[in-house]
């Protein structure tokens, strides 16, 4: 029941811990874990999940198995213009 509790949590690999990833992540374990916290620390965030694939211990196969547990944000989200501001101004009205 404990287990099914973090079925549809996420994790951000860019982020989180390894107690967070090893909690999240399917057959991912705390050496594993430990090995993707290693790796980001080494080469900088992750651009894809893909990209886990090369930390060692970690296939394609466990990427696929957890592509709905895994986000990538690397940090805040990019503002986005308001909808004004990106409109074509308003033409006045000519009035007789």
């Amino acid at each position: 029941l404990a287990g099914s509790a973090f079925a549809a949590d996420k994790v951000n690999i860019n982020s989180a811990d390894a107690a967070a990833l090893d909690e999240v992540l399917i057959n991912v374990g705390p050496a594993k874990a430990q090995a993707i916290v290693d790796y980001r620390k080494a080469n900088g965030p992750f651009k894809s999940a893909e990209e886990l694939a090369m930390v060692k211990g970690i296939g394609l196969s466990t990427v696929e198995q957890n592509r709905d547990r895994i986000e990538l944000r690397t940090g805040a989200a990019p503002a986005r213009k308001p909808a004004a501001a990106t409109a074509a101004p308003a033409k006045p009205v000519a009035r007789r």
